[in-house]
């Protein structure tokens, strides 16, 4: 199986479930954040990350109701790692990192915290909330911080009820494109 297989068989498993608090599902969520990507013309590695930012939602167990959630599932940790063996630091950081960016625009960004969703806002506080100047500090001395930066924006927009998108389908090549060769 390739990679490609891997996360079209994690989608088709569990992307049609609801996505947590939000009124679209986990695959419409990703297929947004992608689309999004796109359409600011990111390169084409940053827009696998916009795809696969959740991946970690799928390779591990989370409550299913957002409303259960009484720590920080740490998905971006999750999902970095398992992307890291299939995927080069341009894909996988910019996932590990999502989740710390969106704490770093909530203390860098005063109008930030007002576009969360309440789901996300939920979450926020399970991630530890706004980030101090020294986390600040930080996170801006990682090196896909930036990019990181982006893909939140982007999932911050995608979840909208009916958006149309390119389907799954359509991003096979880009993630065989990107995907790490196993030596022969």
């Amino acid at each position: 199986m390739n990679v490609a297989d891997e996360v079209f068989e994690l989608f088709a498993r569990q992307g049609a479930a609801a996505y947590y608090g939000e009124a679209v599902s986990i695959t419409e969520h990703a297929l947004q954040t992608a689309f999004f990507a796109q359409a600011e013309a990111a390169p084409p590695a940053l827009v696998v990350a916009a795809l696969l930012h959740d991946i970690g939602h799928f390779v591990q167990d989370a409550p299913v109701d957002i409303a259960d959630w009484i720590a920080d599932a740490r998905h971006e940790e999750v999902g970095g790692l398992w992307l890291a063996e299939r995927f080069a630091p341009q894909i996988s950081e910019p996932v590990r990192l999502h989740v710390p960016a969106k704490r770093y625009l909530c203390a860098t960004d005063p109008a930030y915290l007002a576009l969360l969703s309440p789901a996300s806002v939920h979450t926020l506080a399970l991630q530890g909330g706004p980030m101090s100047e020294r986390e600040v500090a930080l996170f801006e001395a990682e090196s896909f911080h930036r990019q990181a930066v982006r893909v939140r924006r982007w999932d911050d927009r995608g979840k909208i009820p009916g958006l149309a998108t390119p389907a799954l389908a359509d991003y096979r090549a880009m993630i065989d494109m990107a995907a790490r060769r196993a030596p022969p």
